[in-house]
């Protein structure tokens, strides 16, 4: 089978598309067929060798987390989905024509797979931070890079649960997250006042890294309403770096459901190749993503 791989941590240009046997599911695991992989900033950064802590790997390894596809393996001890079911989820080495998975659901009915790719660590992080910075129905919540995969996340969700969202992002993007629900302002000079224009914030989120830690401190009065899963230097401001997943089958679950009543769709603003796994990359770390980037496989 086809994988892409890297030998060494560095940048795109380490990646390779490269012959690899296939992998097997293990206990509580299954294998799919991999139709479509999520491109999700942990890739590059695991690239790079940034985040080991949290995902420790052996050189040399294959890239990519998220993936949908049509399951043709199901491990001892896997109850309640057989061999044809479509199927997202969260694996390992998801750039690949075949892929383990370690958690899964059953795709939607409706839901492509190019989109479905898109979804699972995007939904697990959004999930994640609304728990962990703990704003409240009737609250305001301030989300920096509002616009990319978790943003467009945890604005759907917020909303879903009465919680009013104000969203930064780029001047192209404004229209974006209003169809989304947030009350929409840009970044750049002077977002910090257009902020405070908007209201009062309760909670404010980092999904951007682009060094505004003490201005969302600044304007939520406290560093433990602020979380950050960009900026690895926010601790030394007494802000949370939130890395590391809670539970990915409930989240697949709560994402199954939220897209079956129609509360969450993210949309799949760019599709590449394996073969084009470092443009992906490219493009995914200079950022300003409207929604989710795949690799179609």
């Amino acid at each position: 089978m086809k994988r892409v791989s890297f030998a060494e941590f560095g940048g795109p240009d380490v990646l390779r598309l490269m012959d690899a046997e296939e992998p097997h599911a293990g206990p509580g695991q299954v294998r799919i067929a991999v139709r479509a992989a999520g491109v999700n900033p942990v890739d590059w950064r695991v690239r790079e060798g940034q985040v080991l802590g949290a995902h420790p790997i052996e050189l040399p390894a294959g890239v990519g987390l998220d993936a949908s596809g049509v399951v043709d393996e199901v491990g001892e001890g896997v109850e309640g989905v057989e061999i044809g079911d479509h199927v997202f989820g969260e694996g390992s080495s998801t750039y690949a024509e075949f892929a383990v998975l370690s958690a899964w659901a059953r795709m939607p009915e409706g839901l492509a797979f190019e989109e479905a790719a898109g979804y699972p660590s995007v939904v697990e992080t959004a999930l994640r931070l609304l728990r962990e910075v703990g704003v409240q129905a009737g609250q305001t919540l301030l989300v920096s890079g509002a616009s990319g995969g978790v943003g467009s996340a945890v604005l759907q969700i917020a909303r879903d649960r009465g919680i009013t969202v104000i969203g930064t992002a780029g001047a192209a993007n404004q229209d974006y997250l209003r169809g989304l629900g947030a009350v929409a302002t840009t970044y750049g000079e002077g977002w910090v006042e257009r902020v405070r224009q908007l209201g009062h914030v309760d909670a404010a989120l980092d999904l951007a890294g682009s060094g505004v830690i003490r201005e969302l401190v600044e304007l939520t009065g406290d560093p433990q309403k602020v979380i950050s899963i960009a900026d690895l230097g926010a601790p030394e401001l007494g802000v949370r770096f939130s890395g590391v997943a809670g539970s990915v089958p409930d989240a697949l679950a709560e994402a199954a459901d939220l897209i079956s009543r129609g509360k969450l769709h993210i949309p799949v603003e760019k599709s590449y190749t394996l073969a084009e796994a470092a443009a992906a990359h490219i493009d995914s770390h200079a950022g300003h993503t409207r929604g989710r980037r795949v690799i179609v496989v």
